[in-house]
């Protein structure tokens, strides 16, 4: 058995336990600096948006004898405002600039053909209103609202309402912290930045609903035991499935990973870049915000119930109160567990009350104190 999984059979067992949930204040400090840094990025810089959404001019030019700054001089020198000038590979350099007239996007042609050593026809120009962009945002946001409506159902009939609260919770983190980032660096929002933002809101909720499902099998009747609180049963949930999460995100940031750094980096396609960054930021979100933001905000609401209330003092009272007494009793399993060897099922044993529990003790003594019975001598017919 690799170290992996031996580190996942402890985790799932209960041997080794990380306490997320008890060091929920410590996370919710981190987040909520990202948080606010992602929030201030937004409100004080905005967002860079694209030609697409702006409206504009765009030219591409082969970049065979020219550069970066020497074509951007060139649409400048023509009259023009450049918006952004970048290298598209290693064949042509792409230049947008606010809307012109057909006479200007001419003038600015014949400067950049002039400029990189081609002809006007090798200078492709493509006029883009703001009307295209205000209807992929108005669908985005639209998109966005029924997906959170349907979601907040699904989770408040399938798990419960605080569940749902605490997953919405987590998907607006992810979307202010990816949001943020395009505005700090001013990284150009495009229409491929939407689909890669609304395409992480599908891997976040995925990731959270995993973490959610084993909550709900640990948490299932725990107000009929007292020996594990509702934190201490959904800090093992998190503990079991933690090795999961990770491999997830490996698997998925991997290739995401690839598209940005080959794909944007050495090949210069620009709409990967787009498409990547906002992936690989919201994947990483994700990931964090299931483990250390949605589990201990769904037990910081429990927690306001009266019954978990009355249940965490049953189980203070009877010493459970630490993280290692939560640890619950494995029995093995067999194969098939979270990392595939021999694994160790939590059982969470339901025990009645500590007065019954003292009942019984005490009929117990009076039995061994009473000794054995002793039974009348049998005598047969012929001794009577």
């Amino acid at each position: 058995m690799s170290r992996m999984s031996r580190f996942g059979n402890a985790l799932y067992s209960g041997e080794r336990s990380y306490d997320f949930v008890g060091r929920r204040r410590r996370w919710y400090a981190i987040s909520g600096a990202i948080f606010l840094v992602a929030l201030g990025g937004l409100l004080v810089r905005g967002l860079n948006l694209g030609i697409e959404f702006t409206g504009g001019a765009e030219f591409q030019v082969p970049s065979a004898s020219c550069t970066i700054a020497e074509a951007r001089s060139a649409a400048e020198g023509a009259g023009a405002t450049v918006s952004t000038a970048t290298q598209l590979g290693n064949e042509s350099i792409r230049i947008t600039t606010e809307a012109v007239e057909q006479g200007e996007s001419l003038a600015i042609r014949e400067a950049l053909a002039t400029t990189c050593g081609v002809t006007v026809e090798d200078v492709s120009a493509q006029v883009v209103g703001p009307t295209w962009g205000g209807e992929i945002t108005q669908k985005a946001v639209t998109a966005l609202a029924v997906f959170l409506g349907l979601l907040a159902v699904f989770l408040a009939i399938y798990f419960d309402w605080r569940m749902a609260v605490a997953a919405i919770v987590a998907l607006i983190h992810d979307i202010v912290i990816t949001i943020g980032v395009y505005a700090l660096f001013q990284f150009e929002v495009t229409p491929s930045t939407v689909i890669g933002v609304l395409t992480i809101l599908g891997y976040s909720l995925y990731d959270t609903v995993v973490v959610f499902d084993k909550v709900k099998e640990n948490t299932r009747g725990i107000l009929g035991q007292s020996r594990q609180t509702y934190s201490q049963a959904a800090n093992l949930a998190l503990n079991q499935t933690l090795v999961r999460s990770i491999n997830t995100s490996i698997v998925a940031l991997l290739p995401v990973a690839s598209i940005l750094v080959v794909g944007a980096g050495l090949l210069g396609a620009g709409t990967l870049k787009d498409l990547a960054l906002a992936l690989f930021v919201g994947t990483a979100a994700g990931t964090y915000s299931s483990i250390f933001i949605a589990t201990p905000f769904l037990c910081q609401l429990m927690e306001r119930n009266p019954q978990m209330q009355a249940l965490a003092r049953r189980v203070q009272s009877r010493g459970g109160g630490s993280a290692s007494a939560a640890r619950p009793k494995a029995t093995a399993a067999g194969a098939g567990g979270p990392t595939g060897g021999t694994t160790a099922t939590a059982v969470v044993e339901d025990e009645p009350e500590a007065d019954a529990d003292d009942e019984a003790l005490q009929r117990a003594r009076a039995r061994r104190a009473s000794g054995p019975r002793n039974q009348p001598k049998r005598t047969t017919k012929s001794q009577r």
